[in-house]
């Protein structure tokens, strides 16, 4: 029948598309580095040290999943060559929905699995911390801001990545002023690092009580979380930590006692803070990754070799700096201003469906064809 012909002219498709990407993902490579991960966690001592053994555990568990998820993908495909031509042989068009449901959903995770091979970066396997800031606007701002927050959440949820909230400063009146969230799992960083900039919203504020429509701005930073970089060296007198009640999300007992802690870093003016934690050391230790974290971000971006050179970047939190708008109001349009790419589905984008921008960005990085023209 044509329409199975069809079918499995692209699934043919497909499936040399996997081939190709056996050799990109560089599978005997990685199977190579399980096995001597694996002969090295046999050896005696190792557990010694608990926390380097952990870290050789858990690159083990990565690779290996890896591995697993292109092996599934290749029964996939043999599973659904199998449904298209049982369709086929039998003339059972009541099977053809299924098949082509499957033939979609193999052309997504094959989409994704070449997008991990543009990740080449050396922190693109870190987990990500991501910290939300409300530009200028008060509560219309803050509200902004903490949709932000929300998506960025969801799209954690998604894509299977653990999501914890470091720090949360609440707005005046709603939303938030400022926020950090940690997304644990391969390639976090390698993807989010896409989504760091200033953010822009229009809409009708529900704020107003007149109706009218408002443009607001929140900004991203993208930072991959490294426990120790021997390339950044931070001398203790460069730091001043101050200690406060923490607020917002987190319980009533985390008022109780000054364990926030505040980290700033005088060279460059960067400030981190947790507040999560239950102890002042535990927030102390989370908010030291963070700032370690945040230099190594600049230092990797703007190619500097000393510390003493790093400045933290100083782009405003308004009009004409924005990577991406989101308008709700005349009409409904999400568009990326670095790629072109647009959604006109801005609910699903708020619910964390990122991952057409995500892609497009990844694209023209390759390609060295990400625009500078933001509008």
């Amino acid at each position: 029948m044509l329409q199975y012909e069809v079918l499995k002219h692209e699934l043919n498709e497909k499936q040399a598309a996997l081939d190709e990407l056996k050799d990109a993902l560089g599978l005997e490579r990685l199977r190579e580095e399980v096995e001597m991960l694996e002969n090295k966690a046999a050896e005696p001592g190792f557990y010694d040290n608990m926390e380097s053994a952990q870290k050789i555990l858990q690159k083990t568990a990565a690779l290996k999943q890896k591995d697993e998820t292109y092996l599934n993908l290749v029964s996939r495909c043999e599973d659904t060559l199998t449904l298209i031509e049982m369709g086929n042989e039998e003339e059972d068009l009541s099977l053809l929905p299924e098949a082509q449901e499957e033939v979609e959903a193999i052309g997504k995770v094959i989409e994704t699995m070449r997008l991990t091979t543009l990740l080449t970066g050396e922190y693109d396997s870190k987990n990500a911390i991501l910290t939300f800031h409300a530009g200028s606007g008060g509560t219309e701002a803050q509200d902004w801001a903490e949709m932000l927050f929300r998506m960025y959440n969801r799209w954690g949820e998604r894509h299977g990545f653990k999501v914890s909230t470091l720090d949360y400063l609440e707005g005046d009146e709603a939303g938030l002023k400022s926020a950090s969230i940690l997304v644990e799992g391969e390639n976090a960083y390698g993807f989010l690092k896409s989504e760091a900039g200033v953010h822009r919203l229009v809409r009708v504020s529900p704020f107003d009580s007149a109706g009218r429509r408002h443009t607001s701005f929140s900004s991203l930073e993208v930072m991959p979380e490294i426990d120790e970089d021997l390339s950044v060296e931070i001398n203790p007198d460069d730091i001043k930590m101050e200690v406060y009640r923490a607020s917002g999300a987190g319980g009533q007992k985390v008022n109780k006692t000054s364990s926030a802690v505040r980290l700033i870093h005088i060279p460059t003016g960067i400030v981190v803070s947790c507040q999560v934690e239950r102890s002042q050391y535990q927030n102390r230790d989370v908010a030291m990754k963070m700032l370690i974290s945040k230099l190594v971000e600049i230092k990797e971006r703007e190619h500097l070799e000393k510390i003493s050179d790093i400045k933290g970047e100083q782009k405003e939190i308004t009009w004409g700096s924005q990577i991406r708008s989101y308008v709700f109001m005349p009409y409904t349009l999400v568009k990326d201003h670095r790629t072109g790419c647009e959604k006109g589905n801005i609910s699903a984008v708020m619910d964390g469906d990122l991952d057409d921008f995500i892609t497009a960005y990844l694209k023209a990085l390759s390609q060295g064809t990400l625009g500078e023209n933001i509008e």
